[in-house]
């Protein structure tokens, strides 16, 4: 299987530096037809459009959108107090009442009405709400404006009451990070590309290696963009708006790897001796099985997110997967078929590629691995144990708004709100209760059922509906419902157990007779959403790591290895896990850490990190090959892949960093915890961890396979031939 992958891809090295100007071509054409006809890609924020049917907040959702023609997701929440601090007159809540009537008659796009009263006062008369209702797409982009509309236009009708307003609510806290988001995206993709470009000038010393991967990266992004919109549109597939983002950056990443591979085989086979066809056919016969194998795993990795209940991660899976397989294939095709046409100029001014470097600091360290792997695994292992152990701690949070910049606004609307109402008033938990088989609801027995919701700790109060009643009714009679306000922020850990246990138990139990109870609203979605999470983790890890360890058990033939590697990478994440845990709940003091932060420390640290595994025991095996003994074998795989996995990781991890930049505390959260994985994976894991426990495991690490022993010799004609085999 060796010998069959090697030679094809000996074949294809042939083939695309020989025939380059066709394979530049084909590429250019790919992007160009992908820019021209391929849809937009849609994506939305709404976190219920990614949860199945099933869950009962999604139930809830549906029923209340069926019985009163609307969701809970797109309102905004206007909070009307003195400016001197006082108590509200009923002479201030006649002008709250005409804001709302303003604002209803106002023409506003998408604002579909607004409403206020008695009900929307506090029990302490200091602040007053105007519900403003934006229909039911919580995720409309055009929602950014309307908010701004509901500002300018409020404003005329408070001017000179001594009456101020703030507009909050989820909308209104996106709308107002709308531009901290965009600055923070600009941000991080600047200092990405910056960084990999003053990297690469650094290692290569050369612009145009510098500029190799930031070229490919875009032509890949625009053809991968478009096969990913057209996949959505044809399966009907929701996005998540960091899709973009996330997919950006897995291309940058795993490109910049790729290239980074492919130039340091290059320049070794050249400092060997090599004319520059013949070693840009070997390099990509060397290292285009090890770039196919890294790209397999990940992709196998991403479509394992098709076991995911939750719709974000069972969309992004196949999207990630389809941009990785189209870069793999550039970085085999479309890169050494623009090197071909660079030739050593990739490297120019430099003439470090003609130089063999001597007591480097890799070659040192090789030294030391192969003759100490035990001390060398003993001290990488340890401290990979030592900050796993961190992980026993983690809590999650999904506290979405707690991590968005404070000072806005919206921010400071819900501070104003929490003066006289619960927390839970930004987000009202609704229970709805349905009469079976399209009987009616007992309007007498709602009273009962809403003070035994009431009495269930935690919750903080009840809104009263338009007549004052703790229950409002559908027009037909047959769906009630109940808006709860809980004590706490409708996001904190404590409401979403809330929503999703105790008051879904209390509601269940004291339902009227002959009806059914849900608990709807933005705390119950979290909680399933929290559920479907845990569940997803559960089947994915596992899966995954099964499957990658069949991918390492095609590529080296062997069963030993792909056994400790696989046990490496675990222990990489949860070292990840662990590090991330003690900056962040323990020197941070944070409630917890992002709840799509293990999902997101899967697909960059597991899946990505997975390919500096994989170049450097393909290295260990080859160095075996060449008759080397174990200790030897590491030796000489540190010194000559160390320097392309470290520069890779070191990219990689630089270019996450730059997400600390952003000055949004998840994407801070985000940025270090992938970076310092990465790190983990690179410097700690591939570089030290690896090669010394080969090199201790010995000839054993390659059983039944026997990857270590020496191919039969080559046909004679081989690179010879392939140097006269064509012309430009």
């Amino acid at each position: 299987m060796r010998q069959v992958g090697g030679a094809m891809f000996e074949r294809l090295g042939r083939f695309v530096v020989y025939k380059r100007w066709w394979v530049i071509g084909a590429w250019l054409a790919a992007a160009i037809l992908s820019f021209a006809f391929a849809p937009s890609l849609v994506t939305t924020q709404d976190q219920a459009d990614f949860l199945p049917n099933s869950y009962e907040s999604v139930k809830a959702t549906e029923i209340t959108q069926a019985a009163f023609g609307r969701t809970d997701g797109a309102t905004a929440t206007i909070v009307v107090k003195r400016a001197d601090g006082g108590q509200l007159t009923e002479a201030d809540q006649a002008v709250a009442g005409r804001l709302a009537s303003t604002l209803s008659a106002a023409g506003i796009a998408k604002v579909t009405g607004a409403v206020t009263g008695p009900q929307a006062v506090s029990p302490n008369k200091l602040v007053q709400l105007v519900t403003v209702g934006l229909g039911d797409n919580p995720s409309d982009p055009a929602l950014v404006t309307a908010i701004k509309d509901i500002r300018a236009a409020s404003d005329p009708v408070l001017a000179g009451t001594g009456l101020e307003r703030r507009v909050t609510g989820d909308v209104a806290l996106y709308a107002d990070n709308d531009d901290a988001f965009n600055n923070a995206f600009l941000i991080v993709a600047f200092a990405s590309v910056l960084l990999i470009l003053v990297l690469l000038l650094i290692i290569y010393r050369s612009p145009l290696a510098a500029l190799l991967p930031i070229v490919t990266v875009g032509i890949v992004t625009v053809i991968s963009t478009g096969l990913i919109a057209t996949m959505a549109k044809v399966f009907g597939l929701d996005a998540d708006p960091s899709i973009e983002i996330i997919l950006t950056i897995v291309l940058y990443g795993v490109g910049t790897d790729y290239v980074v591979f492919l130039l340091f085989r290059f320049r070794e086979r050249l400092r060997a001796g090599d004319q520059v066809k013949p070693a840009l056919v070997t390099s990509v016969h060397r290292v285009g099985e090890v770039i196919a194998s890294a790209a397999g795993a990940i992709v196998i990795a991403f479509l394992a997110l098709l076991l995911a209940v939750f719709g974000a991660f069972r969309s992004l899976g196949p999207a990630l997967a389809i941009a990785v397989v189209i870069m793999g294939l550039a970085a085999v095709t479309l890169v050494p078929a623009i090197v071909s046409l660079l030739g050593t100029a990739v490297f120019w001014p430099s003439k470090s590629w003609k130089r063999v470097p001597k007591g480097t600091a890799f070659q040192r360290l090789g030294r030391f691995t192969g003759r100490r792997p035990a001390v060398v695994a003993l001290v990488s292992g340890g401290l990979m144990i030592a900050l796993a152990a961190g992980a026993l701690f983690m809590k999650t949070d999904y506290d979405q708004n707690a991590q968005l910049p404070s000072g806005t606004e919206s921010s400071q609307g819900f501070e104003d709100l929490q003066t006289g109402f619960p927390a839970g008033a930004l987000a009202p938990t609704q229970v709805i209760v349905r009469a079976d088989n399209g009987a009616k609801v007992d309007r007498a027995s709602l009273t009962a059922f809403a003070d035994r919701l009431r009495a269930v700790p935690g919750v903080g109060g009840i809104m009263p509906g338009p007549d004052g009643s703790p229950a409002t009714l559908s027009q037909d009679g047959t769906v009630a419902m109940v808006q709860l306000l809980l004590a706490g922020s409708p996001y904190a850990n404590e409401s979403l157990a809330l929503a999703g246990g105790d008051l879904r138990d209390a509601a269940h139990a004291a339902a009227p007779p002959g009806t059914r109870a849900y608990v709807g609203g933005m705390s119950s979605i979290f909680a399933d959403v929290k559920s479907a999470n845990d569940r997803d983790l559960r089947v994915i890890f596992p899966v995954a790591g099964v499957l990658i360890a069949l991918i390492l058990a095609l590529l080296l033939r062997s069963l030993v290895a792909p056994i400790y590697l696989i046990v490496a990478v675990v222990l990489g994440f949860f070292s990840t896990l662990g590090a991330t845990v003690i900056a962040f709940q323990g020197i941070g003091n944070r409630p917890g850490l992002s709840f799509t932060l293990p999902i997101i420390l899967y697909l960059f640290v597991v899946a990505i990190g997975t390919d500096y595994n994989i170049l450097m025991i393909a290295r260990l095996r080859e160095e075996a090959r060449l008759g080397n003994d174990p200790r030897t074998a590491a030796d000489l795989a540190v010194e000559h892949a160390g320097p392309s996995v470290g520069a890779a990781g070191l990219i990689l991890a630089g270019t996450f960093a730059s997400m600390m930049l952003a000055g949004i505390a998840f994407l801070v959260e985000m940025g270090f915890s992938v970076s310092i994985g990465i790190l983990i994976a690179a410097f700690v894991m591939a570089m030290f961890l690896v090669p010394s426990v080969t090199a201790l495991v010995g000839r054993r690490a390659w059983w039944p396979g026997h990857a270590d022993a020496a191919p039969a010799a080559p046909a004679e004609p081989d690179l010879a031939l392939a140097a006269r085999a064509g012309t430009d």
